[in-house]
């Protein structure tokens, strides 16, 4: 009988470096796919649909919900996110790994559902940091930066309910601390460790 495939949750606030760690993770884990999912945002420049999103309307979205077809589904600021539950589920048990990037809600969903799910959260080293990746992409207008900052907090409380937390000060080290948890080697990545909470209490006040 075939293993079972295991599945990586990775979630964070936006400004964290966590595309960039995925897309470098991806390529050191070759094994490790992708879980593609599906949003009602437009598409930004250089995204391919089917590749980095499936890029779908609001109304189709809205039937899928309907038709129980995600594992997991949630509204980022005016968009809607969510993961095709068959895509998942056949894959793991063709012995597929998967990586789920998503939001700290449909992270909450998916241990529900699929309690097995190993989940990772990443954490900036400190506000500035997070403000001033937030501006570099130099993708979103002002508002939409301050709008991405208020909200960073609320997804920033969650961070103890993850199996792990990596901190992306140096992307080197979050990079290895990630590849060591998908290759199942010990990582200084426990949300219990003293630093670890020390950096997420300084984070929220």
């Amino acid at each position: 009988m075939e293993k079972r495939g295991r599945l990586f949750v990775i979630a964070a606030p936006s400004g964290t470096g966590k595309t960039s760690l995925v897309k470098a993770l991806m390529q050191r884990q070759p094994r490790l796919k992708f879980s593609v999912s599906y949003t009602t945002r437009k598409p930004r420049p250089a995204e391919i649909d089917g590749q980095d999103y499936h890029f779908v309307s609001k109304e189709t979205f809205q039937k899928m919900i309907a038709g129980a077809e995600f594992l997991e589904h949630a509204q980022v600021f005016d968009n809607f996110y969510g993961t095709g539950i068959k895509t998942v589920t056949d894959a793991l048990e063709r012995g597929q790994d998967l990586l789920l990037e998503i939001d700290w809600q449909g992270a909450q969903q998916v241990r529900r559902r699929l309690p097995e799910g190993c989940t990772i959260f990443i954490l900036p080293p400190s506000r500035d940091a997070l403000e001033q990746r937030l501006r570099h992409r130099s993708t979103d207008s002002d508002e939409v930066i301050r709008r991405r900052l208020r909200d960073s907090v609320t997804e920033l409380s969650h961070w103890k309910e993850f199996d792990h937390v990596v901190v992306n000060d140096d992307f080197d080290r979050a990079l290895a601390d990630l590849e060591a948890i998908v290759q199942g080697k010990p990582a200084a990545t426990s949300p219990t460790l003293p630093a670890i909470i020390r950096l997420a209490a300084s984070l929220l006040t």
